[in-house]
């Protein structure tokens, strides 16, 4: 797929093997909930992200126990084959942590630092430049993440102090919004100033409400050429989070604003985290930016469509094809742009299927009890009787195989022939 146009231009960074911003693909990243000090289940959870498609994973660095277990979950890791990169998440001991297990620090492949809370006063410079200190030592990027919940106190004072003395002043939730990217651009500046390159900064300013995060990333992205990475914070359960999230990076996204996101979904209890990685790899996916996956197009339902066959056919097709892309990724090259149709009735279930890379129009109440398929905008085939989940799932098998193993061993083929 390609990228909407009017992309705001930002500067590359590299995190590990990934490449972040300028014209680098947006990223999605995604967060264990895992206690880091517990390598083994740690190293499980960002596997299973990694395998989900999350690019980059950050993981909480809270304790001497969790720095001392970094190491060794990225030597897990490393022996899954897994070389997802790590980002370690620091707040309010992380200068300590960084320099007290040195081995974190290096084999960490980003830094994420929040400016409210590196220290008060007179210690939040001192500590913050500790930090930026470890990062230029080894390498290391770093992602300035400023979230509304926990903005430099001293900055917001100031701003409001500025603000009173205005003959007009402003809202104090529009000042608070300023005292947000303030806090990211001068932390950005200073870590400059301690030697950090331009090209390995980052910059988020995280918001909980879909319209102030709109606002805070329009004045963020007009004024820094940094990449940026989105996302709600707290976005919250289920469809409620979901919903927020994408109104919310689906507008920045539209405009060209945002290098890196993240869904930052409250699981259900004992839920799978890897629900994150998927919704952003479907937001990006829907609106056009990348592709990560066949996409199954199916109708709601209506009264025409009283059985329950087609559903059960979507969702048993779109659970078969995410489970599938991990082998399939590297083996059917494009694969990711295939479209499905699984239709529940005549109205525009042909209609539909033909548009489809592959798509079968099921029967609706009251029709015929047959099931033409599409292939390619042709109808191919008609199934009926009581194997026509299984008969499909072949046939879109048989199509991935042809379609896309033929377009790999053709660019094989290409690949030896120019070596030759």
């Amino acid at each position: 797929m390609s990228s909407l146009s009017g992309r705001r231009r930002s500067r590359q960074v590299r995190i590990g093997h990934v490449l972040v911003g300028g014209d680098a693909p947006v990223m999605v990243q995604s967060m264990t909930n895992t206690d880091t000090a517990d390598a083994e289940g740690t190293a499980r959870q960002v596997a299973a992200l990694a395998r989900a498609g999350s690019e980059v994973v950050r993981i909480t660095v809270n304790t001497q126990e969790a720095a001392a277990a970094v190491p060794a979950i990225r030597t897990k890791l490393d022996a899954m084959g897994c070389n997802v990169p790590l980002v370690g998440d620091f707040h309010f001991n992380g200068h300590r942590l960084l320099t007290q297990v040195p081995e974190c620090a290096e084999v960490l492949d980003k830094y994420r630092i929040n400016p409210g809370n590196v220290g008060k006063g007179s210690k939040r410079d001192e500590q913050f430049a500790t930090m930026i200190e470890m990062a230029c030592r080894y390498g290391k990027p770093v992602r300035i993440g400023v979230n509304w919940g926990s903005l430099d106190p001293e900055v917001l004072a100031r701003l409001m102090d500025e603000n009173a003395r205005l003959t007009q002043p402003e809202e104090a939730v529009d000042v608070t919004r300023k005292a947000l990217v303030t806090s990211a651009l001068e932390s950005a500046a200073q870590a400059e100033a301690l030697g950090l390159p331009r090209d390995r900064i980052v910059l988020s300013a995280k918001v909980s409400g879909v319209q102030d995060l709109i606002r805070v990333y329009r004045d963020l992205a007009a004024r820094c050429d940094y990449p940026l990475h989105l996302g709600l914070t707290e976005a919250g359960m289920g469809s409620k989070g979901i919903v927020a999230s994408t109104a919310a990076m689906g507008v920045l996204l539209q405009e060209g604003i945002g290098d890196t996101i993240r869904v930052s979904l409250t699981p259900e209890p004992g839920g799978d985290r890897t629900q994150e990685v998927i919704v952003a790899q479907e937001i990006l996916q829907t609106m056009g930016l990348r592709s990560f996956a066949p996409l199954v197009i199916a109708c709601p339902g209506c009264g025409r469509t009283t059985s329950t066959v087609f559903q059960e056919l979507a969702a048993r097709i779109q659970s078969y094809l995410r489970q599938q892309m991990p082998a399939w990724r590297g083996r059917y090259p494009g694969v990711e742009d295939m479209h499905v149709a699984v239709m529940g009735c005549v109205v525009n279930g042909p209609g539909e299927s033909k548009h489809a890379n592959v798509g079968i129009s099921l029967p609706g109440s009251g029709e015929t009890p047959v099931a033409p398929v599409f292939v390619d905008g042709r109808k191919t085939v008609t199934l009926k009787g009581e194997r026509i989940a299984e008969e499909f799932q072949a046939i879109v098998e048989d199509y991935v195989r042809t379609r896309y193993g033929a377009a790999a061993a053709h660019s094989t083929e290409g690949e030896a022939h120019t070596v030759g």
